[in-house]
């Protein structure tokens, strides 16, 4: 008689809003929906799950979890001390909501893109390697997000949009159209197929250029360019070497109130000129 697999504990993430255009209230109703994607649809295919809980701001994230963090820009990253993992070495995503809201996107499609790209490549070092000869090659970010990335092929949870995502069989380039599901949402119909503004990034081993981006326009931009600065594109084309962990959480939340009253103070004289 078959034995019972054991059941692998739910990986714990923090989701801690210090935006400035966002409040407290404001992402409470979308972690939930975040929560029920990760459950319901990433879980089934990619075989990873989390429990996502709201670190009310002001407060301590629970130790031991993992960060999805919700900036403004990569610019406030920097000056809060948001780096490449957190406080003690462990992943973490970013979320740069006013950004989102300057290019007339969806933060809540790129909080459901960086919460799943985590979990389907913990230590952003995965790839899928298609060898094209005897001597050639190229590797392919396992990015679960970008390839269906843009708003319009997203869906719905309790009205929240989240981000469409691929499945491992976009990354096999043996199966054919039909053969089987390439995305959640069933929009892609080959492997490695780009949908209208999906790109990933690329590594020719041969020509040893960097990771590069391969987009459905088929025009190819360096990620060093493309990527915000602390985003997964980025830290991708960083050695693992000149990567830095966060500040302590609470070094944070007194950066984050400076940063706030430069804000205002910034709006104060912008609204008396």
């Amino acid at each position: 008689m078959p034995q019972p697999q054991p059941q692998i504990a739910p990986i714990q993430i923090s989701v801690i809003n210090e935006s400035t255009v966002l409040t407290d209230a404001d992402v409470t109703p979308v972690v939930p929906a975040l929560q029920q994607q990760v459950t319901n649809d990433f879980r089934p295919p990619w075989g990873v799950d989390a429990e996502l809980t709201l670190v009310p701001r002001g407060q301590q994230p629970a130790a031991g979890s993992w960060w999805l963090v919700i900036l403004d820009n990569s610019d406030q990253a920097g000056a809060l001390g948001y780096h490449d993992l957190t406080s003690e070495g462990l992943p973490m995503g970013k979320v740069f909501t006013a950004s989102d809201l300057t290019a007339g996107t969806s933060w809540t499609i790129t909080a459901s893109h960086e919460l799943l790209e985590m979990l389907g490549d913990l230590d952003t070092n995965l790839s899928a390697f298609i060898q094209n000869e005897d001597t050639t090659g190229t590797l392919y970010a396992y990015e679960v997000c970008d390839a269906c990335e843009d708003d319009s092929f997203g869906y719905q949870i309790n009205n929240i949009l989240v981000s469409d995502f691929v499945y491992p069989a976009w990354f096999e380039t043996f199966r054919t159209q039909g053969s089987a599901q390439f995305d959640h949402m069933n929009q892609i119909q080959n492997p490695l197929h780009l949908l209208k503004g999906g790109y990933i990034g690329t590594f020719n081993v041969t020509a040893g250029s960097g990771w590069q981006q391969q987009a459905a326009e088929k025009i190819p931009t360096s990620l060093k360019q493309r990527g915000h600065v602390g985003s997964r594109r980025e830290r991708r084309a960083t050695p693992r070497i000149q990567w830095v962990n966060s500040l302590p959480q609470r070094k944070i939340v007194g950066n984050a109130h400076e940063y706030r009253k430069h804000v205002q103070a910034i709006q104060r004289r912008r609204e008396a000129a």
